[in-house]
Formats: structure tokens, C-alpha cells, sequence
């Protein structure tokens, strides 16, 4: 299910407060290499990230592990513009922790 969270979603000068408090009711965030990425793997929020091949400094090289984040499981880019293989790779880890 996909719900919108309205224009006021977020708005003011307490950016993401509304973010993290959805956040704490969902068993997994599944998201890009964005602030709400990091924002997640911040607070300890089970995360499924996507880093591209050469990534922001925080997801190092190699590894699926963030220092950092604990919580975020990293899913990388092996051919620069090709996210194919990250998103079957993500889809067989959501199967997995779903069934």
C-alpha cells in the first residue's frame, strides 16, 4: 500500500521530524543513497540501501556494512548505469526477510 502523507508532510523548520516518526512504525526502509538513508541508519531503523559504484564517502568501497549504520544493509552498483543486478539483489533480500 502507497500512502500520501500530504503537503504539510515534512514542512517547516523541523525537516524530517515527520520522517522519523513514520519511520519508527515500519519494519524496513528501502531507499537510494539519500539523506533519508542516513537519517535511518542514524537512528538504527533496518534500512536496504542502494550505493552507486563509486559512492558517497559513508558506504566506503567495498562491503555491505556501514560502519557508521549498523542497521543498513548496502546493496552496490558494479557497472556504472547498470542497477539490474542491485535491484534483483534487493528483491531476493526483501523475499528473504519476508518470508
Amino acid at each position: 500500500m502507497v500512502e500520501t502523507l500530504g503537503e504539510d508532510f515534512d514542512a517547516g523548520p523541523h525537516a524530517f521530524a515527520d520522517t522519523v516518526a513514520v519511520a519508527e512504525h515500519l519494519d524496513l526502509i528501502i531507499t537510494c543513497d539519500t539523506s533519508i538513508a542516513h537519517v535511518m541508519g542514524a537512528r538504527g531503523r533496518p534500512t536496504l540501501d542502494r550505493a552507486q559504484i563509486c559512492p558517497e564517502w559513508r558506504w566506503m568501497l567495498e562491503g555491505n556494512q556501514s560502519p557508521w549504520y549498523p542497521t543498513a544493509r548496502l546493496f552496490r552498483q558494479q557497472t556504472r548505469g547498470d542497477w539490474s543486478a542491485v535491484f534483483r539483489e534487493m528483491a531476493s533480500e526483501l523475499a528473504r526477510i519476508t518470508a
